[in-house]
């Protein structure tokens, strides 16, 4: 279908710009380039999930598990025995599910079993009172990491969707791993420990390894970045690959959203001739978020970037490969949630081999994908009618809700543009824009007449932050900073001195 060759060569570049290239990608990504690695691809929940669970029976000392979400249902309470039966052999098993994530998914009960079992269990980010806004950052990591010698990254949660059903020819979501050896696990567990530290007590020291402690196991270099919320690591990262991607940039992602800054420059390298393509669900489990990411399909494509829509059930993997030589896969998506206001773990992997059988599973997924296209009488449109299948959403649910959505959107840029003047508007926007005036119109109108409809809401909402920040400056009081000493150790007087002794320090 394809002529483009995943196994291309490319020129050798010279050792200087190599280095500048690795400390171009260690800064940006905040996350050092680990050498001395192996690494495993994984495809869907068949390939992971029996290998998780294979490296989870054969742990001996500690198994750390941080996802989303956990379902209870065949997949999840697999999952769940396997832990409790390491747990009762003396296998110390870490649990940190998201409390967002979760909800609806398994019960308090499901939860209560695992920490009677010996497994212990940590929620991440319930709602707090005093945290209002909390709800916002959430723990969107998914990885396994077990005795500091094999770890998982990847975009799985647990839950049959996963596995899905053949029985009743229901096929899993598609979805993307890898597994890892070799030094580069200390750096997942790592993650593992910072986040499981904010939770409550810190792991013990020795269960969190060193790099220096893992032997190599093969020649993959390898970063793991490990993003916090408002550090924005991996989004500096796909900016510079975007930014540097010579011939190629393929992006895989669930709940594409792209801000202006990352679609600018996906559409400047194509411009400037690189094959950049972006694989996107057809059919999702967030009907609002396709519309967003359809409402920002016609840019990409007038400049020449090429958008396929998965034909199959639910895309939920997060996956690039650039230039047939690097390659990221993890939790991460294309989106402001995911690269600012969330906990998220992504391996960038800069190996050709590697980076060679992601192209070849790309153009496997393109296969079963229809292609987005430009027409004049239609606009976005597809390329050819999408084959029917089994457990789609209703067409004309999903229609209303996707419509309702590209109309909120629509809405919403043109009013920016007719404010900010960033772009000339068409004939087709000024029904929006005349909308858009008299809503503004007619809440001014209330303001006047009836402020108390606009003064309650807003009261409301002013009284709980002001509650919630003096309950946090309460508690701030009544929390007695460590000291120097506590925290760094005794001074080492007069062991090094770059000034002139004051008075205080003596002869």
């Amino acid at each position: 279908m394809d002529s483009h060759n995943p196994l291309r060569t490319f020129p050798e570049v010279s050792p200087a710009v190599r280095l500048l290239a690795e400390q171009a990608f260690s800064r940006a990504a905040g996350a050092p380039l680990i050498p001395g690695n192996s690494i495993t691809l994984l495809r869907d929940g068949t390939e992971n999930y029996p290998a998780w669970l294979d490296a989870m029976r054969a742990a001996e000392r500690h198994i750390h598990f941080e996802n989303y979400f956990i379902t209870d249902d065949v997949v999840g309470r697999e999952f769940a025995r396997v832990m409790a039966e390491k747990a009762a052999q003396g296998v110390k098993v870490r649990l940190v599910y998201d409390w967002l994530g979760s909800m609806g998914k398994a019960s308090r009960s499901f939860w209560r079993l695992l920490a009677d079992a010996g497994v212990e269990v940590r929620c991440f980010n319930p709602p707090r009172i005093d945290q209002p806004l909390g709800l916002l950052s959430r723990d969107h990591r998914k990885m396994v990491a077990v005795d500091g010698t094999v770890g998982f990254v990847t975009g799985l949660c647990v839950g049959s969707m996963w596995a899905g059903n053949p029985g009743r020819s229901v096929e899993p979501w598609r979805d993307t791993g890898v597994m890892i050896t070799g030094p580069a696990v200390a750096d997942i567990e790592h993650a593992f420990a910072d986040v499981w530290a904010g939770l409550g007590p810190a792991l013990p020291r020795e269960e969190t390894p060193s790099r220096g402690s893992i032997h190599p196991t093969g020649d993959v270099t390898l970063q793991v970045v490990a993003s916090v919320p408002y550090t924005a690591g991996l989004y500096r990262l796909d900016q510079l690959i975007a930014a540097v991607a010579r011939s190629s940039l393929w992006l895989t992602d669930a709940y594409f959203v792209g801000i202006p800054t990352y679609v600018q420059a996906l559409m400047a390298a194509a411009r400037d001739g690189v094959d950049v393509r972006l694989l996107v669900p057809g059919s999702t489990d967030i009907p609002v978020l396709a519309a967003l990411s359809r409402a920002g399909y016609q840019p990409l494509l007038e400049a020449g970037v090429r958008v396929f829509e998965w034909n199959g059930p639910m895309l939920h993997a997060k996956t690039a490969v650039a230039d047939g030589r690097w390659a990221r896969i993890g939790s991460t998506n294309l989106n402001l949630s995911s690269w600012m206001g969330n906990y998220e773990l992504d391996v960038a992997v800069e190996d050709e081999t590697f980076a060679g059988a992601m192209e070849r599973m790309y153009l496997e997924d393109l296969a079963r994908s229809t292609e987005i296209v430009l027409s004049k009488r239609k606009g976005v449109c597809l390329s050819q009618q999408r084959p029917r299948r089994k457990g789609r959403l209703r067409g004309r649910d999903k229609g209303r809700m996707s419509r309702a959505g590209m109309g909120v959107i629509r809405f919403g840029t043109a009013v920016e543009a007719a404010i900010t003047a960033q772009r000339t508007l068409g004939p087709a926007e000024s029904r929006i824009t005349l909308v858009a005036g008299a809503v503004l119109l007619a809440l001014g109108v209330l303001a006047v007449l009836w402020p108390q409809l606009l003064a309650l809401p807003f009261a409301g909402l002013s009284i709980w932050l002001a509650g919630a920040l003096f309950l946090r400056a309460y508690r701030l009081s009544r929390t007695r900073a460590p000291s120097r000493e506590a925290r760094y150790g005794p001074p080492a007087r007069h062991a090094h001195r770059d000034c002139a002794p004051g008075p205080e320090d003596g002869p």
